[in-house]
């Protein structure tokens, strides 16, 4: 009778029914117990993580990847085993048994352990879902910062994040200019990351760092959420700073009155430099190289919807590439990874008597000094300030060395901290690698305003795009 009974139950009340023994089994498979074990210590790992990073006792970038990237993978591939495990555990189970009901698995809240088991799976599932949402909001946070972006990739961009940590905009988030606003940019930019983590893996990536970056987000996306081009700015005084070899004392001063412009409310109209990026006015050209020194074609479209085409003469032209909308990045080129030109570093050396202006030569020969070409970095700050010495007593003999030894050695470890920041032999950038298309100072080399304003460039009618000096700066009042 008792055994005529226990087969009424049926496997759904024997030993905790079908569901205790899909639950139970999980415990009775390799696979579960490796999901088991993965969730734990991932879950213990990252919990150690926290406390260690809110603690601030680690200083290290990949610290951060493995507590909220590889981790939180670890624990959600875990708990994805669970599952998988009891699946092939159920349909094992399923074949050897003869019970003809034991593949109905049914949630019955008539019944407590169905109750039970139902309670408990739905306050695991929150305490994990509350467990990986808060490291997922925190991982957010950890790539998007300039310590993830500068430190993790860090031979590759180790230059461009110590040029940004001395920039003006050291306190802007690298994500504000290079992702900007808005998921569907955010998506883009981690689909780009992968290609470029592949890159760094392989060892295959561009050295050094190629410039412009391509699919930049639009300017007005990102650098207009704070500066604002319309404003009117008139004109601004910029001094340049520059001594000779033959006279370290006495500064040549030039001063030049930009004319910034931007939307002038006594006229009503856009004028001077901003007038390039006006809401008013479109800007449109035909880069002819990668690195946009050679303008093809150029394109301006008025308020009043006229279009006028600038072409130069020749078979480049037919080269150009797809139009490009300017912005102010196309001038811009360098706002925060900013390396310095040679002479201009010494010359500011001389100015803020970094360099000492009185001991004689020292000008032409820390140019000498910082233009050799050094094998790495750690041979630079073995050798700089020792060439430095060297070169001088070559010039003055020992016993002026002997004399001017701390103004000579002081010098030379400003030579080297110079150095350090502008240049990377093990990514070939050395000077001049990255220019500014501010002004013309680089014009030979194709960098600055020349590229458009070269009285090339001339419309159907014959009318060029004037080089003219006073369209964009003249003389301080």
């Amino acid at each position: 009778m008792s055994e005529m009974n226990n087969r009424q139950q049926g496997p759904e009340d024997d030993k905790g029914g079908s569901w205790g023994h899909l639950i139970t089994s999980i415990w009775r498979t390799p696979l579960g117990l490796l999901g088991v074990a993965v969730v734990t210590v991932s879950v213990t790992l990252m919990v150690i993580g926290l406390v260690v990073d809110f603690a601030g006792l680690v200083d290290n970038p990949y610290f951060g990847v493995l507590c909220y990237v590889l981790l939180p993978m670890g624990m959600v591939l875990g708990l994805l085993l669970l599952p998988l495990s009891a699946y092939l555990r159920r349909r094992h189970w399923f074949r050897s048994s003869l019970a003809a009901d034991a593949s109905h698995l049914q949630i019955n809240l008539s019944k407590p352990r169905h109750r039970k088991y139902l309670v408990g799976f739905t306050v695991v599932g929150v305490i994990n879902m509350s467990f990986l949402m808060f490291i997922g909001y925190e991982g957010y946070h950890f790539t998007d910062s300039p310590y993830f972006c500068g430190m993790v990739c860090h031979q590759v961009m180790e230059p461009e994040y110590v040029a940004y940590k001395k920039s003006p905009h050291a306190n802007v988030a690298c994500v504000e200019c290079h992702i900007g606003p808005g998921a569907q940019w955010y998506v883009k930019a981690k689909i780009s990351g992968m290609h470029q983590l592949a890159a760094v893996l392989t060892g295959e990536y561009s050295r050094p760092v190629p410039a412009p970056v391509e699919h930049l987000r639009p300017a007005r996306d990102t650098c207009e959420q704070c500066h604002w081009p319309e404003k009117f700015h008139g004109k601004k005084v910029k001094s340049f700073v520059s001594f000779s070899n033959d006279d370290q004392l006495d500064p040549e001063l030039q001063e030049i009155a930009l004319r910034i412009g931007g939307h002038n409310p006594v006229t009503d109209a856009a004028e001077g430099i901003h007038w390039h990026v006006s809401r008013d006015i479109e800007i449109e050209y035909r880069p002819i190289d990668e690195k946009r020194t050679r303008i093809g074609q150029v394109r301006v479209t008025r308020a009043d919807g006229s279009v006028v085409d600038y072409n130069i003469d020749g078979a480049e032209a037919e080269e150009a590439g797809p139009w490009r909308t300017m912005d102010c990045i196309d001038c811009h080129n360098r706002p925060t990874h900013i390396y310095a030109e040679l002479e201009e570093r010494v010359d500011f050396g001389l100015l803020s008597t970094k360099i000492d202006p009185r001991v004689q030569g020292i000008r032409e020969d820390s140019l000498d000094v910082l233009a050799r070409d050094y094998v790495s970095r750690e041979q630079a700050e073995e050798k700089i300030v020792a060439d430095l010495l060297e070169l001088q007593t070559s010039r003055h003999g020992s016993e002026f060395v002997g004399k001017n030894y701390r103004s000579i050695a002081d010098a030379g470890k400003f030579l080297l901290e110079t150095y350090l920041d502008n240049i990377w032999p093990a990514m070939n950038i050395g000077w001049g690698t990255y220019r500014s298309h501010l002004g013309h100072q680089n014009a030979d080399d194709g960098f600055g305003c020349f590229r458009c304003h070269d009285e090339e460039h001339q419309d159907d009618k014959g009318e060029v795009i004037s080089q003219d000096c006073s369209i964009c700066h003249d003389e301080p009042e």
